[in-house]
């Protein structure tokens, strides 16, 4: 680009001799310095955090395993939106009150799944409450029972206190026996507390398409299916479990009672692993750009004359005997 440059101007070869005060790996080391010193502030302007990891933090609370009814019968409206969408706003509710409690997930409709450990990371657990509807569980039916055992199976093994199982759920148990599994985990020190979704009355079971309520669901003979809140069914669920039930409505969150009920219990210490991050690094970067910058500012791109001299005297004999003559 210079030689361009100079042509515009004249004869290149004599405007280099006139310029020969001029250092070309000068002019290339201030363009150097120059363009490291924006880079390093763009770098420090992005503010990096560097070395994250991970710390061991003691915490008292208690284990809560919610066992959440995803069978189809949670699609009645009869609590609004429905009765599924109701106990998610519920559950994500409590996760916004709890501090150090580790909360695990279930869904169960004709079979049990565990959809997320017992942990301490609230974030998580949101996102994995978020994802949850009516076909997560391929399996038709309700197995209250068998989602209490799975969550006797996912707590800590050995420890007979601080464990606590919420089912939420219509109470519409076709599949098991939902109260010899609550009667168990009351033995093994476990509190069943159970939460009941809906109307004793009952609400039919809205079927949509493309967003749009195309009916509702039939059974054989083609009359509407009821589906109705089996509060014996799920009291008895509860004293089995030494635990609390409760009817959810739309005036009320069924789960603030539960939550008290937790609040009140012994804690257990455990250990939680947490992310713990290192102070911003963005100084470095700044303060090495501001020294290049600096020393850009004082970098001559004239020769140094001195070194001209010496390089002409080395370079030429004739001018050493004259010298020394």
């Amino acid at each position: 680009m210079q030689q361009r440059a100079l042509k515009t101007i004249g004869n290149p070869d004599i405007l280099n001799r006139l310029i020969q005060g001029a250092g070309r790996h000068k002019r290339e080391a201030k363009f150097l310095v120059l363009t490291t010193a924006y880079a390093l502030i763009v770098l420090g302007l992005a503010n990096p955090q560097i070395g994250t990891k991970l710390e061991e933090v003691k915490r008292e609370g208690v284990d809560i395993f919610i066992a959440l009814d995803v069978s189809s019968s949670m699609k009645a409206e009869d609590i609004r939106p429905n009765r599924l969408e109701s106990a998610k706003q519920q559950v994500a509710y409590t996760l916004d009150r709890l501090q150090n409690d580790q909360i695990g997930l279930i869904v169960f409709a004709g079979d049990s799944y565990l959809q997320l450990p017992l942990t301490t990371d609230y974030g998580a657990a949101r996102l994995f409450l978020s994802t949850i509807d009516v076909d997560v569980v391929p399996v038709p039916g309700t197995a209250i029972g068998s989602a209490i055992r799975l969550a006797m199976k996912s707590f800590v093994e050995g420890e007979r206190k601080h464990k606590v199982i919420v089912v939420i759920t219509d109470g519409e148990n076709h599949e098991d026996n939902a109260i010899a599994a609550a009667n168990a985990a009351e033995e093994d020190g476990v509190i069943v507390h159970t939460i009941g979704m809906g109307s004793i009355a009952g609400a039919p079971i809205p079927i949509y398409q493309n967003n749009a309520q195309a009916g509702f669901k039939r059974d054989r003979e083609g009359g509407v299916v009821l589906t109705k809140l089996d509060q014996v069914a799920l009291q008895q669920i509860a004293d089995a479990g030494h635990g609390k039930f409760v009817i959810a409505s739309n005036q009320s969150r069924a789960l603030d009672e539960i939550f008290r009920e937790i609040e009140s219990m012994e804690k257990k210490e455990f250990g939680a692993k947490v992310f713990t991050e290192y102070e911003d690094r963005f100084q470095i970067f700044l303060a090495v750009a501001l020294l290049l910058l600096l020393f850009e500012f004082f970098l001559s791109e004239r020769r140094n004359k001195w070194l001209a001299k010496w390089k002409m005297r080395i370079g030429n004999p004739l001018t050493m005997r004259s010298e020394k003559a």
